[in-house]
């Protein structure tokens, strides 16, 4: 099934679409998740997923490409933000081989990278073991996803 943006909006007081990412949220930094916040979500909204994923990044395995950053689900629907640094919900494993959020670190030299940060809204409060990866996810959530919408930062290596 695809899907195509809805009017969902998910924003960061952290960065700003298409912005820079702030050091603090990269590898080279903290390491620590951005606050994030949404709202107009669809109706009929019981979950939520986020997942932040590197296009530019040049890996392609297992059928897929780029690099997972963050994977994070098991949200209630009645959440509507997420804290700087959070350690709620359920994270999944990432392509750093952790189930945390890490940040931005694209190739030294390798210009910069977009990193989308999806909320995908689901119509079934979710129960999903800890450590799945982003395929695993995606083929567990799709047949209840609502909608979705995205925040895109940008980060280049100093």
């Amino acid at each position: 099934m695809m899907f195509a943006p809805c009017k969902m909006r998910l924003e960061s007081p952290a960065f700003q679409q298409l912005g820079r990412i702030p050091a603090k949220h990269t590898g080279e930094g903290g390491d620590v998740s951005p606050a994030l916040q949404w709202s107009d979500v669809p109706d009929g909204t019981r979950a939520f997923a986020l997942i932040c994923h590197d296009p530019d990044a040049p890996v392609l395995s297992g059928g897929s490409y780029g690099f997972v950053h963050w994977v994070l689900y098991n949200i209630p629907g009645s959440v509507t933000k997420l804290a700087e640094g959070t350690k709620d919900f359920t994270n999944g494993k990432t392509g750093f081989g952790k189930q945390a959020y890490g940040g931005p670190m694209p190739p030294p030299g390798h210009g910069t990278h977009h990193y989308y940060f999806w909320l995908i809204a689901l119509s079934q409060e979710t129960a999903l073991e800890p450590g799945l990866t982003l395929a695993q996810l995606l083929e567990r959530i799709e047949p209840h996803t609502i909608g979705l919408n995205r925040l895109v930062g940008s980060y280049s290596r100093s």
